[in-house]
């Protein structure tokens, strides 16, 4: 490239014949490419060829103004150290993954008296079993859903199990087997135990196996409450059964899938667990040097598994393409782990079936994407990164409260997922048996009433609790939530900034204020929603108003139906004057009798 200030022509011939990894900075020193060689030289001088470059490929190059190179013993370092430099320097050419935090985990706390099931993000430092990792928090709840219903184990934090006097909402719904307070021993409790760790390794027919013969023991014993449960527990298994997602292929495989339009690409992702598929998870980044699939994942897969180290590595990875150095991947990837990790494209049997399920999904979530004009994904993201999530919030619920004067409350819960508004989600609540204006009572009493009925399964927990307001209201949410043992939901609060205008708000991420630029889109997305639960609410208050100021005060007494209601309107001429009548003039009405008129002066004062 004669073009480029760079002068690549004395620069080349200094570049040893050794692995390692170069990066090319432009002017103002900003980090344009980080790159990997089993042969510097010859792979550098591969971007200053005299044809056969891609354009995108070339303009990049024309921004060069020096590169650095650092040699290493062998391609596998070299590919440790380019991925721990991109994730650090994030240029713009490479292949940038932004979800490299850890997947979320079930752990067990196998030691304990009575273990406890809980989500668990991290180092795993605690003694007892982890199962998983799931795709997203909201997998792991609905696993966490379905074992309550099952074996009925406890999910509550050790603080608050050991200051139990008597059981909580839990039990009460039959959730909970209460161990707080002794009302399951612990043989029976360690049974159930381990008939969910059964349940986590996929061995859902030897669960079924178990209930069965519990359920028959009982019934020969006369116990038929307990073989009732039993078979209620049954029938909720095969319903679970019918759902999952279960084949006998045997290990952990990890499914990745690709698919690229318009320079942008899709990486699909199934993660499988002991045959079972425990969920997906889509990727998007772009592909501005216009690299191929194989190259492309190759990437996506360096930075997934090397970039993160709490990231859970199987032992099997199948992809959609693959290319001569996925072999040096795969060794990287082995010495992490500590055991023989393989990265395969040519499968046969359920593997095939699942790539092809990765491959058309990438295809399909890449179309929706693009097809998407407002880039509602896009603002998500943004709002992980603005909030530094671990994940991305993939449903968000927006609570606000509207009244005339104390009037009519309404509160109202709006709900978005990555696609937008999630209309039927939606939900209002009449707020009674409150003070007038207290926005704080409102807002509890619409938060317990939601929360107590998710909790019982009537609906899906949010990834990221929204309120229309500031410290106190998120101390409200807060003391609803911890109440009601309701875990891993972040609390989110947007405060009206100076006079109300718009973009100037306060962020509350818990109870620490964030800063998030009001052009952002994350903030878009923010002030979208809060503008949409608003309206809700707006049309709620307005709708129960409207409806309170048409139903007469005449409508409470007993004894008066239309007819009644009718002449006494037209006699007096208005409830005004039908208030300021005696009881000898309320009688005077035809079918008024003075008792009856003695009832409606009563209720009218």
């Amino acid at each position: 490239m004669s073009d480029t200030a760079f002068d690549h022509k004395s620069f080349l011939p200094t570049l040893p014949n050794k692995p390692g990894i170069y990066r090319m900075l432009d002017a103002r020193h900003q980090v344009l490419y980080v790159g990997k060689a089993r042969n510097l030289r010859n792979r550098v001088a591969n971007y200053f060829r005299s044809s056969g470059l891609e354009t995108k490929t070339m303009a990049m190059v024309a921004k060069i103004d020096r590169i650095e190179v650092t040699v290493t013993q062998s391609e596998t370092e070299a590919l440790l150290l380019e991925q721990s430099l991109i994730k650090n320097d994030r240029p713009p050419y490479n292949i940038l993954l932004r979800d490299d935090k850890s997947y979320p985990y079930i752990h067990l706390s196998e030691t304990a008296k009575y273990p406890r099931l809980a989500i668990h993000r991290g180092a795993k430092a605690k003694h007892g079993r982890y199962f998983g990792p799931y795709p997203s928090a909201g997998a792991v709840r609905e696993s966490l859903n379905i074992l309550q219903k099952l074996f009925l184990l406890r999910q509550c934090d050790d603080s608050f199990f050991k200051n139990r006097s008597r059981p909580c909402l839990q039990y009460q719904i039959k959730r909970c087997s209460a161990p707080c307070v002794d009302a399951i021993q612990p043989d029976a409790y360690r049974a159930d135990v381990e008939m969910a760790k059964l349940f986590l390794e996929g061995r859902n027919s030897a669960v079924m196996e178990r209930f069965q013969t519990s359920m028959n023991e009982a019934a020969e014993a006369l116990e038929f409450e307990k073989a009732a449960r039993i078979r209620d527990q049954i029938t909720h298994l095969r319903k679970v059964q019918e759902r999952q997602y279960v084949h006998g292929e045997i290990g952990d495989v990890d499914v990745f899938g690709w698919s690229q339009r318009d320079h942008l690409c899709c990486v699909q992702g199934l993660f499988v667990r002991s045959g079972r598929v425990l969920g997906q998870r889509v990727f998007f980044s772009k592909n501005d040097l216009d690299i191929s699939a194989g190259e492309f994942l190759d990437a996506f897969l360096a930075q997934y598994y090397l970039a993160s180290a709490q990231r859970d590595i199987p032992k099997a990875i199948v992809t959609s393409a693959r290319t001569d150095e996925t072999d040096v991947l795969a060794a990287a990837l082995t010495e992490k782990a500590g055991r023989q990790v393989a990265i395969v494209s040519e499968v046969r049997g359920q593997r095939a079936r699942w790539q092809a399920l990765a491959s058309d999904n990438a295809e399909q979530n890449l179309i929706g994407h693009l097809a998407d004009k407002q880039q509602t994904l896009q603002r998500f993201v943004s709002l992980q990164e603005a909030l530094g999530l671990d994940n991305l919030p993939e449903r968000l619920e927006c609570f606000d409260v509207s009244h005339t004067m104390g009037e009519a409350t309404v509160a109202s819960c709006v709900v978005f997922n990555t696609q937008g508004p999630l209309n039927s989600d939606y939900r209002r609540f009449n707020i009674d048996d409150v003070t007038g204006g207290d926005d704080y009572a409102a807002m509890e009493q619409a938060l317990r009433r939601r929360y107590t009925r998710l909790q019982q399964g009537e609906g899906v927990l949010p990834d990221l609790l929204i309120i229309d307001g500031g410290l106190g209201q998120i101390r409200i949410a807060i003391k609803v939530l911890t109440e009601l043992q309701v875990t891993g939901v972040q609390i989110l609060g947007i405060s009206k900034g100076p006079d109300r205008k718009v973009g100037m708000e306060r962020i509350y991420l818990a109870e620490k204020e964030v800063n998030i630029v009001g052009t952002s889109a994350a903030a878009h997305l923010l002030q979208h929603i809060r503008d949409e639960a608003h309206r809700f609410a707006i049309t709620g208050h307005r709708q129960r108003r409207k409806k309170q100021r048409q139903k007469s005060q005449l409508d409470d007494i007993a004894g008066i139906g239309p007819t009644k209601r009718r002449r006494l309107l037209l006699h007096f001429g208005g409830l005004t004057a039908i208030k300021g009548a005696s009881v000898e003039e309320l009688a005077k009405v035809a079918g008024i009798s003075t008792g009856l008129a003695g009832e409606i002066y009563r209720s009218l004062h």
